[in-house]
């Protein structure tokens, strides 16, 4: 029965993760699916290249919401809070609605780059940790208008945090604070090409498409 019990949940998460909300609002208050204009990436960045902040916002905040609630649904199961189960099964929640926003059942399994939705896991996992990776993308996107350079070097910072401010934290925390920093740099190798080129759009927050 746990074990029943446990897979659903893991389920949950997954659904929770495939809500393409860049997709769905763009489509319903647009007319426009953001994957065929800009990068063609289903996230709240694309969507602000695309339709401006008044339709990224909504996009960013539910991503964010979905990952942390994904996260939570361990106070579901039978797990002890504190112990390595917890912890792990905390972290598969996340993983799977990392999965689902990357590959959303609900949007042809053609999402976006899951920065929001991690952020909201790594506040849900670790709060301080993850505001302050939060704080370092804005300042960091501030300077440089570029949102592919804050989240690639807050997503750095993420498990420096976690080992300078939990130094006890479990095992499997600092491992995936380790593997959030590879996704996203691997998740931004394109955006790293056009960097390099000195082809990578900056943000100027004007709504380019009604």
């Amino acid at each position: 029965m746990e074990f029943a019990l446990n897979g659903i949940q893991l389920f949950i998460a997954y659904i929770l993760g495939s809500i393409p909300s860049a997709v769905w609002i763009g489509r319903r208050f647009y007319g426009v699916d953001v994957r065929e204009h800009g990068s063609k990436n289903a996230g709240a960045t694309n969507t602000l290249r695309v339709l401006g902040p008044r339709a990224a916002f909504p996009v960013f905040i539910l991503d964010f919401v979905k990952g942390f609630v994904a996260v939570m649904l361990v106070h579901f199961s039978d797990f002890t809070p504190g112990t390595t189960q917890f912890v792990n099964f905390q972290l598969l929640l996340g993983a799977l609605a990392v999965i689902g926003h990357i590959a959303p059942i609900f949007a042809g399994f053609r999402g976006g780059k899951g920065v929001a939705t991690l952020a909201g896991i790594g506040v849900a996992l670790s709060p301080v940790s993850a505001l302050l990776c939060i704080l370092v993308f804005a300042v960091v996107f501030a300077s440089t208008r570029y949102v592919s350079v804050g989240s690639m070097i807050a997503g750095i910072c993420y498990p420096l945090f976690i080992n300078l401010l939990l130094p006890n934290a479990p095992m499997p925390l600092v491992i995936f604070g380790n593997v959030v920093a590879v996704l996203l740099i691997f998740t931004h190798r394109k955006n790293i090409k056009r960097l390099f080129k000195g082809e990578e759009n900056r943000i100027n927050f004007k709504k380019k498409k009604s």
